[in-house]
């Protein structure tokens, strides 16, 4: 099979198109024939081996990606099922976490996948599982949001910030989204009650006060997002979606968060990595209901995997970078 490797860190050069053999499965697994899988801000700090403090926590690996073929995100149709798989099979259309998304075949933990709503297409399926989970948490679970809430969201046309908009809207909080000029159209669109366009307005400069604010740039300093919120509100911090520091990287700014929550009124919240199943029905609940709608903004053939990932480390995504396998 086709697939993109990762044989040693560094820059989207370091990815090699080569043929390789299926993965196999173990009798929890699926295998998945894969049609499209999505870029994630987790895919270049794996490809990087960056912040190198991951590296001795062993989450990215320590002299070589950890992972030897690329991607997380995926869709595709269930080629096979393990011995012990129940609710999936062979035909099924689905999405999910997959190991190894970017290549023809991928292996995955049955509990980890679930069906496609069948009005997405494989592109915009493979954009919900880590982006579509990541704002759910950080709305509902970190954010608590609730009706009749302003929610403020930083970065409102990238991959986490344009699910999270749509996400507060079906919970019935009034919603502002945070982006450039070229974006304001797409964040009304999808739900926003108001837009901010940073290159002329500063959200932190204490006019409009939040309930809760969810950062997904790191762009600005902890004491300018606490000036937007509201004496009692949250701020949710999404830094894994910054590429900003080698060593530290967004380890650093989940450190700062804490350690002035234990001093302030105002709820300061890091926004942890965790992949659970109901997240990811919960997700797909609001799909299937016409509340969620993923938005890919660009695409490109699982050969040009690298130029996608140049495109989407610029920081400027609008909505998720997808790879088209077939």
């Amino acid at each position: 099979m086709k697939a993109i490797v990762q044989p040693r860190f560094g820059s989207p050069d370091v990815l090699q198109f080569v043929d390789t053999d299926q993965p196999a499965i173990g009798p929890d697994d699926v295998l998945v024939r894969v049609y499209a899988a999505a870029l994630n801000p987790y895919d270049w700090h794996i490809m990087r081996g960056d912040p190198y403090v991951a590296r001795l926590m062993g989450a990215v690996g320590l002299t070589r990606p950890k992972p030897r073929i690329a991607g997380v995100d995926g869709a595709g149709v269930v080629e096979a099922v393990g011995a012990k798989v129940r609710e999936l099979r062979p035909g099924e259309e689905v999405l999910g976490r997959f190991e190894g998304a970017f290549a023809e075949y991928a292996r995955a933990e049955a509990n980890l996948v679930v069906r496609k709503p069948g009005r997405l297409t494989f592109e915009q399926a493979a954009g919900v599982p880590m982006a579509g989970q990541t704002a759910l948490r950080a709305i509902r679970d970190a954010g608590q949001v609730r009706a009749g809430q302003r929610v403020l969201v930083n970065g409102a046309a990238g991959g986490v910030g344009s699910f999270a908009v749509q996400i507060a809207a079906a919970l019935g909080a009034e919603v502002t989204g945070v982006c450039s000029t070229g974006n304001v159209e797409t964040v009304r669109s999808i739900g926003a009650a108001h837009v901010v366009d940073y290159t002329k307005d500063d959200f932190t400069d204490g006019h409009v006060r939040y309930d809760v604010v969810q950062d997904n740039v790191g762009n600005q300093p902890l004491r300018r997002l606490r000036r937007a919120l509201t004496p009692t509100g949250t701020l949710v911090s999404n830094a894994g979606g910054s590429p900003d520091g080698r060593v530290f990287g967004p380890i650093g700014a989940i450190i700062r968060v804490l350690a002035v929550n234990g001093f302030v009124k105002q709820r300061l919240r890091p926004l942890p990595d965790t992949w659970t199943r109901e997240h990811l029905l919960a997700v797909v609940d609001l799909v299937e209901a016409g509340q969620v709608t993923p938005v890919v903004g660009r695409s490109y053939p699982l050969a040009d995997t690298a130029a996608g990932m140049r495109y989407l480390e610029q920081g400027h995504a609008r909505g998720k970078v997808v790879v088209t396998v077939r």
